[in-house]
């Protein structure tokens, strides 16, 4: 059974994990100034200690990694983009927050001039390129499990469509059939009936 933590432990593993330094980590957490090296070594051997640094370190993995609904929401957002999302009536890209979209590749502000000599106008244009919805569409029936892609990775890649199995269980209906087989089997070595 693991040992709780005393407060001292406790916040020596919180500021060791913030700073990175045993020493200071044992000062802060009021261990002796004298003994804070030697102490702060000491607990690092400690398991429970070593588990909840370690858990303290996945617990700011975990929130920084986006999670799978995270990542499903992300490709289902690039797939639903259409470029009628980003236009107003007057056909001009929307600016603003319809413009913060997952959807979007490129987007480039640019002037470009106009006409030549004295007619010649500067006219602000601005691109946008959308993200390829059938690459988002196959990533996210690759993370859905629908299908796998293998291969040499040149070309001749081989696409296998993942088909969900269905199991029936009729051992009940079937054990007079399958006992017969079975001594058949044993019997003669083959499971043809007309030997």
């Amino acid at each position: 059974m693991a040992r709780r933590l005393t407060q001292k432990q406790e916040t020596f593993c919180l500021k060791y994990f913030e700073l990175g330094n045993a020493s200071e980590a044992a000062r802060i957490a009021k261990y002796s100034s004298k003994t804070a090296a030697v102490i702060g070594r000491e607990n690092l051997l400690k398991p429970q200690i070593q588990r909840r640094i370690d858990a303290l370190r996945q617990k700011a993995e975990d929130a920084t990694i986006g999670t799978v609904k995270e990542r499903k929401k992300i490709l289902t957002e690039i797939y639903r983009g259409r470029m009628t999302d980003f236009l107003g009536d007057d056909q001009r890209i929307k600016q603003g927050e319809s413009m913060d979209s997952a959807a979007i590749q490129e987007l480039i502000t640019e002037y470009i001039t106009i006409g030549r000599g004295e007619n010649a106008k500067l006219a602000l244009v601005t691109k946008i390129k959308l993200l390829n919805p059938v690459q988002a569409i196959a990533e996210h029936n690759k993370m859905d499990k629908i299908y796998e892609v293998g291969g040499d990775g040149k070309g001749g890649d081989v696409i296998t469509i993942i088909t969900k199995e269905v199991f029936i269980d009729a051992r009940e209906k079937l054990s007079g059939q399958i006992a017969r087989l079975a001594t058949r089997v044993r019997e003669t070595g083959s499971t043809s009936e007309s030997e």
